[in-house]
């Protein structure tokens, strides 16, 4: 397949270039940046400069992915960093968009990066993709923001995935090295009360089902997320196990409050998300348990 990505340098963008590009499909990548070409099969298309024009490079694509957008665990949520969450998402898009206006043949389908944040948070709930809930907070009325701007490009005739990720485990980036830290040092403990799920997703599995995805056209919300989400406290205790370090030292909810202020959320709350779609159509995730995530991660040094 020709595939364009956006965000291809990111942490999941990497990930997901490398493994498909060893599958043989042909990339392009949108960058800002100028990067040497060093892979046949990948192509870097710059992009979001006022005299670029990707659309130029970007004929007989299959599918484009859209996983670009400014981080949301690198800093407090001050007034000026939601606004930038939100308006890279949403202007990234509208340009995704464009682009594929200007192309004479169109991919079937754009695979545009979302989170299971949009289902707000509960200690009780289970979530699918067809869970009706959208959030009150500021990461649920983000994404469901996000989620209509990219639908608009079903009046192009292009099919929609919306890529629902949960925690994202991973060796260098997303939350896992920060969560090992603290074990890494002896003090690692339950965080906040222990009871808030953490539905999680070894990175393998977030690159296999994009393309799972891709490959089957299935379209609307698809839950990114390992089936058997874990609460907080059996999280830490696995982590514990792993790395053979100690769980006992508690982080009251009172002083992650006080630390990341409204960013708490990311890790005081939670969701519990199944990935109904991807298991109803046939994908077989690699890492269905936590801990045999957790040692394949830690053993890859």
């Amino acid at each position: 397949m020709r595939i364009a990505i956006t965000g291809g340098t990111g942490f999941v963008g990497s990930a997901l270039t490398s493994y498909l590009s060893e599958q043989g499909h042909t990339l392009f990548i949108l960058t800002r940046k100028k990067i040497e070409q060093t892979d046949p099969n990948i192509t870097y298309v710059e992009w979001l400069h006022a005299d670029s024009k990707p659309e130029s490079m970007l004929s007989e694509i299959d599918a484009f992915v859209n996983l670009a957008g400014e981080s949301i665990n690198s800093g407090r949520w001050t007034k000026v960093r939601k606004e930038k969450i939100i308006s890279s998402r949403i202007q990234v898009t509208k340009e995704v968009i464009r682009i594929l206006s200007k192309l004479d043949k169109k991919p079937d389908i754009l695979l545009n990066a979302s989170a299971i944040g949009i289902y707000g948070t509960s200690f009780d709930a289970t979530f699918t993709e067809d869970s009706p809930e959208i959030g009150k907070d500021f990461l649920a009325q983000t994404v469901d923001a996000w989620e209509a701007e990219a639908l608009k490009v079903e009046e192009l005739g292009i099919e929609v995935a919306l890529m629902r990720f949960g925690i994202i485990l991973g060796k260098n980036a997303g939350a896992l090295p920060k969560m090992l830290l603290p074990y890494q040092l002896f003090i690692g403990g339950t965080i906040g009360s222990g009871h808030q799920w953490l539905s999680w997703v070894h990175i393998e599995d977030v690159v296999k089902s994009i393309e799972f995805v891709m490959k089957n056209k299935i379209t609307g919300p698809v839950n990114i997320t390992a089936p058997f989400p874990e609460r907080m406290s059996k999280f830490g205790q696995t982590i514990g196990k792993v790395l053979k370090r100690p769980h006992f030292l508690p982080v009251p909810s009172i002083c992650l409050r006080l630390l990341l202020g409204e960013m708490s959320i990311l890790v005081l709350e939670g969701q519990k998300v199944i990935p109904e779609k991807l298991v109803k159509s046939g994908y077989k995730f690699s890492y269905l348990d936590l801990e045999k995530a957790l040692k394949q991660i830690c053993a890859s040094d």
